[in-house]
C-alpha cells in the first residue's frame, strides 16, 4: 500500500471530551469550526493562509457571532477537515488509499489551491495520486471504493473516472507483463497446474488470464459495471474471460447462487446485481455456461426482476439449451401458482431454441430488384436430440407434481414431438409418472397423453415394464405386446409373425368389418385401463402368435398363462383381438406417429416403477432456485 507523509511538526491535536478537538498553544484559539457534532477550537492565521473558503466565511461572519464557522457539509466530514487543518498547521499527515479521496474532496471544498499558496494541499494530493496510487493495482481499487460515499464531488473531480481507467487498463495488460500483487484462488491454480504449492516459494507459477476477477468482486455493482464496461470497450480480453469475471462476481455477491439457492438478504441489491450482470454479458454465445444463465433466470424470477431482463436470459438460454441438465431447468413457479414448477418459462426457452432451426428469409438488393433467399436453420441433429432428451427428463420430474395441469404437460411435450429420437423410453417414463400422480384423469385424457410415445421405439426394459403397467390403456398394452412379438420373431431369425387375418388386413388396407354398435363397445374397452387378469390373458394370447421356429416353447408358455386366467377374461381378449376395425384405428396412425417425440434409449426405468414412492419436492423453501 502506497502512502505519503506531509508536514514535519508533531501531531498536537488533542481531545476535550468526545466532540471537541483543539491545538494547545501559548496563543488563545480565535476560531471555532463546527463539522457536524465535532467542534474544532483553532487559530485563524494557519487556516486562513491556505483556505480561500474559510477566508470568505470569516470575512462575512458577524463580529458578535460566537457560534463559530459551520462547515458541516464538507465532503468527508470531520476526518477530512482534520487532515486539512493539520496540513495548515504544518503537522505530520499521512495520506494513504483509504483517506486520500476524502482529503482531496475536503481540500477542494476549502479552496486550498495553488493560487493562494504554492505547494498547497490540492497540488500535493494530485501528485500523490498520479505518481503512486494510479500506478498500483490494489490501491486503485481501494481508492475507487472510497469514492462512493463522496459522490458527486469525487465524480466532478474525475477521481472515479481515473480510477476506472487505471483498473481497466491494468486488467487488459498482457499476462506476461503482470508484475503487481493481485488476489487469486490459489486452490484453483494448484488444481490447474496439477501440483501442490511450494512452501519455499521456489516455483514461479504462470499468471492466469482471469487473474483480476476476484479483486474486482469487492466493488459495488455500479462501480463494477463501469469497470467491466471500460474493459469490454478496449476489446483486448476474450469474451470467455469477461464471462468468468461476471460469474465470479455474481457468486461472491449473491450468497448461495452457486449452490442453486438465494439466501435472504438485500433484495434490492440482489435485483440490481442480476440486472447489471445480464446487461454486461458479452454478445458471443458461450461466454457463460447455460447452467449459470439458468441460475440467473431463477434468481430473476424470485427477485421479480424486470421483464426485459428475464426475456434476455430466456433468449440466451434458448441458444445453448442443449448444455442444460434437468435440474438446471427446474424453475420454481411464483407463489400464487398452485403448480410447483414454472412450465411456461421452460416453454419459452424451448420455443427460443426451436426458433433457431426455422428458415430465415434474407432480402438482398440486386440491380434494383428485391431478391429473396432462404437460409437453413443452424441446429444440428445432435443438439435437437439432446434437447428432446432433456425435456423428456424434465417432464418426468414435473409429472410428480399432483397440481400440474395436463394441458401444460402436453403443451411442452408436443413442442419437441417433431424431433426424431431412436428410443422413447424417456417420454414413456414421463407418461407413466403423470398417470401415477394423476389417477383421476379421464379416458380421453389418458388416451391423448399416451399418443405422445411410439411403442415401436421402446427398449426391451421399457416393454417389460409397460406390459405389466396397469395404468396404461389396454390399447397401448396391446401395441407394446404386438411390437415386442415382432421384435422377438425378428431376433430369432423369422421375418414376421404369423398374424391373425384381422391384423394382416391392416397392412393391406382392406375394408373394415364389424357393426357400429360392436365397434363402439369395443372402443370403450380399448381405452379402458387393463386389469391384472386382462394383462395376463393378453400376454398369453399374443405369445401364441410367435412362429413355431421362433422362441422355443411359446405354445407351452401360452398355455401356462391361460391356465391361470379366467376363461371369460380370455374370451374377452380374443374378442378384442379379432376386431379388425379397432386394430385399424390402433395402428393406422403409426406411420405419422413413428417420428413422434420420445427420449433417451435404454435408460433405467426405475423412476417409472409403479411401486416408486412419491418424491414431489416441498414448496416450503420458496427462495430455492434449484
Amino acid at each position: 500500500m502506497k502512502f505519503m507523509k506531509l508536514g514535519s511538526k508533531p501531531d498536537s491535536f488533542q481531545n476535550e471530551g468526545k466532540n471537541v478537538r483543539y491545538v494547545p498553544s501559548e496563543l488563545a484559539t480565535d476560531i471555532t469550526v463546527i463539522v457536524g457534532d465535532v467542534k474544532f477550537n483553532l487559530h485563524k492565521f494557519p487556516l486562513l493562509s491556505k483556505s480561500v473558503y474559510l477566508q470568505k466565511l470569516v470575512a462575512t461572519a458577524s463580529d458578535e457571532s460566537t457560534e463559530g464557522v459551520d462547515i458541516s457539509d464538507i465532503p468527508g466530514g470531520a476526518e477530512a477537515f482534520e487532515i486539512c487543518a493539520k496540513f495548515c498547521y504544518g503537522m505530520t499527515v499521512t495520506l494513504n488509499p483509504h483517506n486520500v479521496v476524502a482529503a482531496r474532496c475536503g481540500a477542494e471544498y476549502l479552496g486550498m489551491h495553488e493560487t493562494i499558496e504554492k505547494g498547497n494541499l490540492i497540488y500535493k494530493i494530485d501528485v500523490f495520486l498520479s505518481s503512486s496510487i494510479f500506478r498500483s493495482w490494489k490501491d486503485s481499487i481501494i481508492v475507487l471504493q472510497t469514492t462512493q460515499p463522496l459522490l458527486p464531488m469525487s465524480e466532478d473531480l474525475k477521481l472515479v473516472g481515473r480510477c476506472v481507467e487505471s483498473i481497466a487498463t491494468k486488467a487488459c495488460v498482457d499476462v506476461s507483463k503482470v508484475d503487481w500483487s493481485y488476489t487469486y484462488n490459489r486452490k484453483k491454480i494448484y488444481e490447474e497446474n496439477g501440483n501442490e504449492p511450494n512452501l519455499n516459494g521456489g516455483i514461479k507459477r504462470p499468471v492466469p488470464k482471469d487473474w483480476w476477477v476476484e479483486d474486482l468482486c469487492e466493488l459495488e455493482i455500479d462501480l463494477y459495471k463501469r469497470v467491466i464496461t471500460n474493459i469490454k470497450n478496449k476489446s483486448l480480453l476474450s469474451y470467455e474471460v469477461i464471462g468468468e469475471a461476471l460469474k465470479a462476481y455474481a457468486y461472491r455477491n449473491m450468497p448461495g447462487l452457486s449452490r442453486g439457492i438465494i439466501q435472504s438478504g438485500d433484495v434490492v441489491k440482489y435485483q440490481s446485481t442480476v440486472d447489471a450482470i445480464v446487461c454486461l454479458l458479452p454478445a458471443e454465445r458461450g461466454s457463460v455456461s447455460c447452467s449459470f444463465l439458468l441460475k440467473l433466470l431463477k434468481a430473476a424470477s424470485l427477485l421479480d426482476s424486470r421483464d426485459i431482463v428475464k426475456e434476455e436470459l430466456v433468449r440466451r438460454i434458448g441458444q445453448q439449451l442443449e448444455e442444460a441438465s434437468v435440474n438446471d431447468i427446474l424453475i420454481r413457479a411464483p407463489e400464487e401458482d398452485t403448480a410447483l414448477y414454472d412450465v411456461a418459462a421452460v416453454q419459452k426457452i424451448v420455443e427460443e431454441f426451436l426458433r433457431q432451426d426455422q428458415n430465415t428469409e434474407i432480402e438482398s438488393l440486386e440491380d434494383g430488384d428485391h431478391l429473396q433467399r432462404m437460409q437453413p436453420g443452424i441446429l444440428s441433429d445432435a443438439s435437437k436430440l439432446m434437447v428432446a432428451k432433456l425435456i423428456d427428463g424434465y417432464l418426468a420430474e414435473i409429472a410428480k407434481d399432483p397440481n400440474l395441469p395436463l394441458s401444460k404437460f402436453l403443451g411442452l411435450a408436443e413442442m419437441v414431438s417433431g424431433i426424431s429420437r431412436p428410443a422413447h423410453d424417456g417420454i414413456y417414463r414421463a407418461i407413466d409418472m403423470f398417470l401415477k400422480e394423476h389417477p383421476g384423469i379421464t379416458k380421453s385424457e389418458r388416451k391423448r397423453i399416451c399418443k405422445l410415445m411410439d411403442c415401436r421405439k421402446l427398449s426391451v426394459d421399457a416393454c417389460m415394464h409397460a406390459v405389466q403397467n396397469e395404468r396404461l390403456p389396454l390399447r397401448v398394452v396391446v401395441q407394446v405386446l404386438f411390437f415386442e412379438q415382432v421384435r422377438a420373431a425378428a431376433s430369432s431369425g423369422s421375418s414376421t409373425p404369423d398374424l391373425p387375418k384381422g391384423i394382416k388386413d391392416l397392412n393391406s388396407n382392406t375394408s373394415h368389418g364389424s357393426s357400429r354398435s360392436a365397434t363402439t363397445n369395443t372402443e370403450e374397452d380399448w381405452d379402458a385401463v387393463a386389469t391384472a387378469e386382462e394383462l395376463k390373458a393378453l400376454r398369453g394370447e399374443l405369445a401364441s402368435l410367435r412362429l413355431s421356429n421362433g422362441v422355443g416353447g411359446n405354445e407351452r408358455n401360452g398355455g401356462d398363462v391361460k391356465s391361470g386366467v379366467d376363461k371369460a377374461t380370455i374370451s374377452k381378449m380374443r374378442g378384442l383381438l379379432k376386431s379388425k376395425k379397432i386394430f385399424a384405428k390402433l395402428f393406422s396412425s403409426k406411420g405419422a406417429q413413428g417420428e413422434n417425440s420420445g427420449s433417451d434409449s435404454s435408460e433405467s426405468l426405475g423412476s417409472a416403477n409403479p411401486e416408486e414412492a412419491k418424491s414431489t419436492p416441498s414448496r416450503n423453501r420458496r427462495h430455492s432456485v434449484s
